[in-house]
């Protein structure tokens, strides 16, 4: 264990201050993105059979009433089910940029080893080369596994509104 903390110590010590920051928002991401992985797999599915009991206990379902009631249940329950997809989305946008902030960094790095030694020294160069290159990795990966995180969400979640409907509007025509 203690060899692999002293691993992740070394990597990021390599990517930069920079790399810290990405870790975080990419930790950030995936615990919003397992939420609502949780809500749409687990807890939404309680809270359609609740709407969708309360809708076949209603005595009266062709009223203009009725239908307003009917909207104001799917509309609420979609508002539930997306969540905080809005955000995973800007965390995933965000990711490639703070990699490009580091590699900023990193190159700022290399310009100033090549300022200091006056020519281009390769071993000292290297380490603001590795700050450059693996923060703009970091930020690529994160940014992928969230976009088709987000891309499942967005699916399930449209997926979910419409069985919703479904279950109403089917209750609906019944009657």
């Amino acid at each position: 264990m203690l060899a692999f903390l002293e691993a992740i110590r070394d990597f990021t010590e390599t990517g930069g201050q920079v790399l810290l920051v990405i870790g975080l928002l990419i930790f950030v991401m995936w615990l919003l993105i397992l939420e609502r992985a949780m809500y749409i797999l687990v807890w939404h599915k309680a809270k359609k059979k609740r709407a969708v009991a309360a809708w076949q206990a209603r005595s009266e379902r062709k009223s203009w009433n009725a239908e307003q009631i009917r909207q104001k249940t799917i509309s609420s329950l979609s508002l539930e089910l997306t969540g905080s997809i809005p955000i995973i989305q800007a965390l995933v946008a965000l990711c490639p940029l703070l990699g490009l902030l580091g590699t900023v960094t990193g190159m700022i790095e290399v310009f100033d080893v090549m300022a200091i030694s006056g020519s281009g020294n390769a071993r000292s160069m290297a380490s603001g080369v590795s700050k450059a290159t693996i923060p703009t990795m970091a930020g690529m990966v994160g940014a992928l596994s969230g976009v088709f995180a987000s891309t499942w969400l967005n699916r399930k979640t449209k997926t979910e509104r419409a069985h919703l409907e479904d279950a109403i509007i089917i209750e609906r025509k019944l009657n």
